[in-house]
């Protein structure tokens, strides 16, 4: 199991928009859908701040419905 100490640590706590690209390796259009519904995030204007704790938890329901 992924968690916030073993993971992700040259990220901050709280990830912009761009950087959940980087660590998922993904693109614009797969970010965009995943802060629709898998990934919460907080909105700002018009900028997302993702707690990087989510995007692990993400991570490890991907990989136990696998």
């Amino acid at each position: 199991m992924l968690t916030t100490e073993n993971t992700f640590t040259d990220y901050p706590d709280i990830v912009s928009f761009k950087q959940l690209m980087e660590m998922l390796h993904i693109g614009r259009n797969k970010a965009c859908n995943l802060l629709k519904g898998d990934i919460p995030s907080i909105r700002i204007g018009s900028t997302h701040k993702i707690p990087k704790v989510y995007v692990i938890e993400y991570l490890n329901r991907k990989s136990m419905n696998q």
